[in-house]
């Protein structure tokens, strides 16, 4: 079963909201991930969509090759993935304070979000 990720990074106020589409919501049991922008410590744009995989699978749905959804455990504690195998991957790093320590997710036009999110923050 191939599932293409299709979450969105936006800019809502004063946070940062990964929103899920319907499929991957019905995957992992969640609408969005919303963070406050003042937990943004890095934003980056990753080339290679396995570079930001990091640890385990905790909870969700992944399938080698092709996509990872969900919350990912490693030592320095979990992270939120919604990538898939093409493009890049938009990498958004936290602040200690924050329910995750980094957010994964492909999107067409990494570049804008990035910067995007640089300037809200």
């Amino acid at each position: 079963m191939e599932v293409i990720a299709v979450a969105r990074l936006v800019i809502d106020g004063e946070d940062m909201v990964l929103r899920l589409a319907l499929r991957e919501r019905l995957l992992v049991r969640r609408r969005e991930v919303r963070m406050p922008l003042a937990a943004v410590r890095e934003a980056a744009v990753e080339p290679d969509w396995w570079r930001g995989l990091r640890g385990l699978p905790r909870s969700g749905r992944w399938l080698p090759g092709s996509f990872c959804l969900g919350v990912w455990r490693h030592s320095e504690g979990q992270d939120f993935l919604a990538v898939r195998e093409r493009g890049p991957v938009v990498i958004v790093d936290l602040r200690p304070s924050a329910p995750f320590a980094r957010l994964a997710v492909s999107e067409a036009d990494a570049e804008g979000v990035v910067r995007a999110i640089r300037r809200a923050a």
